[in-house]
């Protein structure tokens, strides 16, 4: 037995994840970034643009797990600062009540959520950014659409795993349901 202590808790090693994913369902947080007016009304949402390990491109939203030991609150500030830029300027609701809790499942049809990869369990926000936005890691690019255009069935069907489905209930949750 070694003495040393882990320096990066949380994180798990590529074989541990796999494992880890074919044994018990995966906590995610996923936010869909809006700017909103003056009354706090939504303008725009913001959409990564993706190239999947398949080398499909894809809109999605800011996704990623919680770590060991991780509050919501803090991986919810970290995927939004991985994704979208360190001065996206976030504005995390005071309240983490999720707009919606999202099953993935790796068989298609249980849910509307897909993933292939495992079970999975994600709290979504709607969260306001006022900052500039740079998206970085494996984001392509981010496009700012408007609310009708975010829920037409063009950038819909661009949308994987049912990531256009919870679009969808987010634009209802904030009054947006189209």
């Amino acid at each position: 037995m070694s003495d040393m202590t882990e320096t990066t808790p949380g994180w798990l090693t590529t074989d541990e994840l796999e494992m880890a994913r074919a044994h018990m369902p995966i906590l995610y947080v996923e936010a869909v970034p809006v700017r909103v007016d003056d009354s706090g009304e939504v303008t725009s949402i913001g959409l990564l643009l993706r190239i999947g390990p398949d080398g499909t491109v894809s809109r999605t939203l800011v996704s990623g797990r919680v770590l060991h030991h991780e509050r919501v609150r803090d991986a919810l500030l970290r995927h939004l600062e991985k994704d979208l830029g360190p001065v996206a300027l976030p504005r995390v609701p005071a309240s983490l009540q999720p707009f919606t809790v999202a099953e993935y499942f790796p068989t298609v049809g249980i849910t509307p959520y897909h993933d292939p990869r495992q079970h999975a369990v994600s709290l979504a926000y709607v969260v306001p950014v006022t900052g500039d936005c740079r998206p970085r890691q494996d984001a392509l690019d981010l496009v700012w659409f408007s609310p009708q255009e975010a829920a037409s069935e063009a950038v819909q069907s661009e949308m994987p795993g049912g990531h256009g489905v919870l679009l969808k209930q987010a634009l209802a949750h904030v009054g947006l349901g189209y």
